[in-house]
């Protein structure tokens, strides 16, 4: 009883629900494991006991917690730990921006607290009291806590009425006793804005998306030509990428390092892999032998291109960043103009401390491996004498991974423009990844934010028995609150520095991460919760100010109330139409109208296998040839087919397949016709399926055994596609025309039909 107690008060769980009306106990093990994580020692039942009567203490004194929320559509004064506060306390915030806000909780009226009393109202005015002495004793804290001294405690002043500004404010308490407290408060919109209009537009994943100018993989360049072709000729509304967070750098020598760009070394940065070499400005200022050498690297990278369109090569995102890597040394060394140094300067000056920390890890690991758990002890500290000496030593290195930064920066905001004059009201997406590399960046240099010896999972569930362990550190949430979210502000906001969007990998992580003690086997793990009030309050304070929309994939498990949540504050979800069924009820195709319409809607996704692959059943070969089906093939087989029938019958009947079925293509476009059929805002192509490509880019389950992230985008045939190849398809315009004509029959660019009989318009 007492571990429970005491694991609760930190949000750690000691059971869970795998299916609904279904609750198993977390191990006693994991539930250790994960306190102790959060520095709570409940390894015997004397600690336990012991932790359990400081924290209830701790609890039962605290006058606020950490951080507080506040909506600013509600009065300041009623967010819930400050109407909780003791009658009579003193409350001051301190404005992001400059200013305060003063104000005291009433007391009831002749109640006496701490000797001071409230007056009766005379007619209707407060009689003015004078203040007790000031306590000699007060930190300055406290003294800037108290109530100034001609503001009697007895007066009954009215509480604030008017919404709080938006920002990151701080709060400080002081109780008619005495006691004062200090808390961070993020006052946020409720709602996170959505969009304008409704739209259609692309998902890819950047490196897929080869070009004529591709260094092996796709780019940032090949993401702005994307952009503007699709924004000006296929009236795109957006493009969502896969994350572009900066990876964890190979050892030299090694047979290659993690492709996955959801296991990144920090998601704070981009990674200069997506650097278009010939659009960094100091590449036009190349001469002599550097330029002859930079000429030689792109005549080795044309041949990387070459061998993945045209010789079956995957991607090989090492080799691209070996040719790239050593270009950028050689710009590095063309001097900055004025303008450009300038720009340079501001950006170093923006990015502050986090930048440089980042480049650091980043100087290091070129010396000692790109894992920090394995560099000398005094360098694991990012804020120890020894790594500051060795900042100072590695002041160039420094310099350099500052400049990538910058640089990767620059062409992500030129994307973005790009696509905004393309005529995008959104334009870019970007992805926030689950978590980052234990080894990497973001690990070291913000590691008291992180769990020690913990990694992010899934419980075991009807698709995995045996459960999953991503091998992501975890965040505390302890830590977080105590920092007001900085970490995560910054993160977030360092993503929608050039978006119109953010995706959220995973967004139920915000509410609860399955915690996997480290050595142990993810059945063992247990759920820790989040303030996910504080969580999303973030999030809709930094979309605000970015003037972005927010979708979360919430695919999968969902733990009961968080879709709704998640609604009722603006963020969208994601919709996939294979798995949208009347699972309460007949278990058959969810009729369109049925769909909810705060999502993106699209037939698939990158973990999932690409439309035409799911209509022919070759998903059911590939899985099997792998060994990973449950069941015997042809039982896969069967059930896989049935599940197609039963949606193609649908399109039929609803007139989406005038032609009828048996060609792939035309039902593919009646799986999108569909999809406009329904309310959803967002409509979602993936781009891939518009020349019939075949392959996932990632298949869970493997490692080895598939190439995952590693693939080009290919039509029906397998054979690899450019970006070229891509806007002169016959394929792809005849799907895409599916959008323009629902988009011509409402009369109003992006914003189709959502409720015309679907069958009377066949595309």
């Amino acid at each position: 009883m007492a571990l429970s107690r005491l694991a609760a008060s930190y949000g750690v769980a000691t059971s869970y629900s795998p299916s609904p009306g279904r609750t198993l106990p977390a191990s006693d093990t994991a539930v250790v494991a994960a306190l102790a994580a959060l520095g709570v020692d409940a390894s015997t039942p004397d600690a336990t006991r012991a932790a359990l009567a400081a924290r209830e203490a701790h609890l039962a004194e605290r006058l606020l917690p950490p951080t507080v929320v506040a909506w600013t559509d509600t009065p300041l004064s009623a967010a819930a730990p400050l109407a909780g506060l003791p009658r009579g306390t003193w409350v001051r915030v301190e404005l992001e921006g400059g200013g305060s806000i003063e104000w005291r909780t009433p007391l009831s009226r002749g109640e006496r607290v701490g000797g001071w009393e409230t007056p009766p109202r005379s007619g209707g005015t407060a009689e003015r009291k004078a203040a007790p002495p000031p306590d000699a004793g007060q930190s300055p804290a406290e003294r800037k806590a108290a109530p100034p001294p001609d503001a009697g405690p007895g007066e009954t002043e009215p509480q604030p009425r008017a919404e709080p500004p938006t920002g990151i404010h701080k709060i400080l308490v002081r109780s008619p006793e005495g006691k004062t407290a200090e808390a961070h408060l993020i006052a946020a919109p409720r709602r996170v804005k959505t969009p304008a209009h409704r739209g259609h537009g692309f998902l890819v994943q950047l490196y897929s998306l080869l070009s004529r100018h591709s260094w092996g993989m796709g780019d940032l360049g090949d993401l702005a030509e994307l952009a503007a072709w699709s924004g000006h000729a296929l009236d795109a509304g957006f493009i969502q990428v896969n994350p572009l967070h900066a990876a964890v750098p190979s050892p030299p020598g090694s047979p290659g390092g993690d492709p996955s760009p959801y296991r990144p070394s920090s998601r704070r940065f981009p990674d200069p892999v997506h650097l278009r070499i010939e659009a960094v400005p100091e590449f036009a200022h190349l001469t002599g032998e550097a330029r002859d050498r930079v000429e030689a690297l792109r005549r080795d990278a044309d041949r990387l291109r070459e061998g993945v369109l045209h010789e079956g090569e995957l991607i090989d995102r090492d080799a691209v960043w070996a040719l790239k890597r050593e270009a950028l040394e050689l710009l590095h060394e063309v001097p900055l103009g004025p303008g450009r140094r300038a720009a340079y300067s501001a950006f170093l000056a923006e990015q502050g401390p986090a930048l440089e920390d980042h480049a650091t890890w980043y100087a290091l690991a070129e010396s000692y491996g790109p894992d920090w758990n394995s560099w000398p002890a005094p360098l694991r500290d990012p804020s120890s004498p020894a790594t500051a000496r060795a900042r100072r030593e590695l002041m160039d290195r420094v310099d350099f991974h500052c400049r990538l930064a910058w640089l990767t920066d620059t062409q992500l905001a030129a994307a973005q423009r790009t696509a905004r004059e393309a005529g995008m009201d959104i334009g870019l997406v970007h992805d926030l990844a689950v978590g980052v590399h234990p080894g990497g960046a973001d690990a070291w240099a913000q590691r008291r934010h992180f769990a020690a010896r913990m990694t992010v999972g899934a419980p075991p569930d009807a698709f995995n028995a045996r459960g999953q362990d991503w091998g992501l550190p975890p965040w505390r949430p302890d830590r977080l609150a105590e920092s007001g979210y900085a970490p995560y502000r910054a993160l977030v906001r360092g993503l929608l520095r050039h978006a119109g969007a953010l995706r959220i990998d995973h967004v139920m992580g915000l509410f609860r991460l399955w915690w996997v003690p480290e050595g142990r086997e993810p059945t063992e793990g247990t759920y820790v919760h989040y303030d996910a009030e504080a969580m999303l309050a973030v999030l809709a304070l930094e979309a605000h100010r970015a003037d972005a929309l927010v979708i979360g994939e919430d695919l999968g498990t969902v733990e009961p109330g968080v879709r709704e949540t998640l609604r009722e504050h603006g963020v969208l979800g994601t919709s996939v139409l294979w798995f949208e069924r009347d699972w309460a009820g007949t278990g058959r195709p969810l009729p369109a109208a049925h769909w909810r319409a705060d999502c993106v809607a699209t037939a698939t996704t990158h973990d999932l296998p690409p439309t035409a692959a799911r209509l022919t059943g070759e998903h059911v070969r590939l899985r099997h040839d792998l060994g990973l089906l449950t069941r015997p093939l042809a039982e896969e087989r069967s059930a896989a087919a049935a599940d197609v029938r039963e949606w193609l019958g649908l399109l039929s009947r609803l007139g989406m397949l005038p032609g009828g079925m048996g060609c792939e293509e035309d039902e593919i476009r009646a799986v999108h016709r569909f999809l406009l059929a329904t309310p959803a805002r967002m409509l979602g192509i993936w781009l891939p399926d518009t020349v019939g490509d075949r392959r996932p880019q990632n298949l869970p389950g493997t490692w080895d055994q598939y190439p995952n992230w590693r693939l080009p985008i290919a039509d029906a045939t397998g054979r690899p596609v450019t970006l070229e190849d891509l806007a002169a398809s016959p394929r792809l315009h005849a799907l895409m025309a599916v959008f323009r004509q629902a988009g011509a029959r409402t009369g109003e660019k992006g914003d189709t039909a959502r409720t015309a009989p679907p069958g009377a318009h066949p595309v």
